[in-house]
């Protein structure tokens, strides 16, 4: 359980922090190379911020409805 919250955490920290990755559509990009780089770094890391969120919501009921069902199936185990 330990194990498997620090490789998620771990994976959440090394894609925030690339800052390689390419998140803009293409209207996205032709305005970006409008505005210059420094704002064009903004728009990118805030596509990525707002890309991840939904990500860790499901994540979070995903994680939930596990742990749920595993304490439920060891309840069931000592009832039987």
């Amino acid at each position: 359980m330990k194990k498997m919250l620090m490789i998620v955490s771990l994976l959440l920290v090394f894609v925030l922090v690339y800052s390689g990755a390419e998140a803009q559509c293409a209207m996205c990009t032709k305005t970006a190379s409008q505005l210059g780089e420094k704002p064009a770094l903004g728009l990118n890391r805030g596509i990525l911020y707002l890309m991840l969120s939904p990500f860790a919501i499901v994540g979070f009921i995903g994680f939930r409805w596990w742990k749920n069902n595993k304490a439920m199936e060891k309840e069931e185990g000592n009832n039987v």
